[in-house]
């Protein structure tokens, strides 16, 4: 842009850049869009994002995404895959807490839900997500390992009763998130006796899965 300096000589202009687009290093692009794209699911819901919208809050040009994903569907599942990694933080932690028992790992997963409810949704929206995705296949089957461990199963071997107790064990944990991000959970909780809190509930909640078949296959 040239703006004269108001002096008498017509040449005397200085040359004066537009302000640019925030320039990130490769890497940092990436990550930049990444925390753009959450915050808008975040502030304004899934259907407001686009590559598009992205960029401009990440304060970069409309085709810069298109280094790091080849369309929304990319940048969703690099979104999910970030949410099934926080997710699988929130799980460890549960298990690591001292007074530690199994269904602490289903109170990590239903707490995680609770704090990243919108990122929680989009992780298991399979349909607009790339399934084929290695790191999101991988991410899934970790966040189930992780999960056994509210039934209090391993893995290796499992009868379909233990199969079944570990079915049980993810549909309270995911259910309960769920009930909690459209409402119903908080409805319930009113005719619960007094002083119940919200992880009263889905204590009271796994204590179902006490009689069921966990560490003697050879039981019926």
């Amino acid at each position: 842009m040239a703006i004269a300096d108001g002096s008498d000589n017509l040449y005397n202009v200085h040359i004066v850049a537009r302000p640019n687009k925030h320039s990130y290093h490769h890497g940092d692009l990436r990550e930049a869009l990444l925390k753009a794209a959450e915050k808008i699911i975040r502030q304004e819901g899934l259907d407001a994002l686009t590559l598009r919208a992205a960029a401009r809050a990440a304060d970069v040009s409309h085709a810069a995404p298109a280094h790091h994903f080849k369309d929304l569907s990319g940048l969703l599942t690099e979104l999910a895959i970030v949410g099934f990694k926080r997710l699988r933080g929130y799980m460890e932690r549960a298990a690591r807490e001292p007074a530690y028992k199994p269904w602490f790992v289903a109170r990590g997963y239903v707490l995680f839900a609770i704090e990243n409810p919108e990122l929680f949704l989009l992780m298991f929206r399979s349909q607009i997500l790339d399934s084929k995705n290695p790191t999101l296949q991988r991410e899934r089957i970790e966040t189930f390992s992780h999960l056994s461990q509210a039934s209090d199963i391993k893995l290796e071997n499992l009868t379909l009763e233990q199969l079944g107790a570990m079915t049980a064990g993810w549909s309270i944990a995911h259910g309960f998130a769920m009930l909690y991000i459209d409402g119903p959970i908080k409805r319930i909780l009113k005719h619960a006796p007094p002083n119940t809190e919200l992880f009263d509930l889905l204590q009271a909640a796994y204590a179902t899965l006490a009689h069921s078949v966990l560490r003697n296959p050879q039981s019926s």
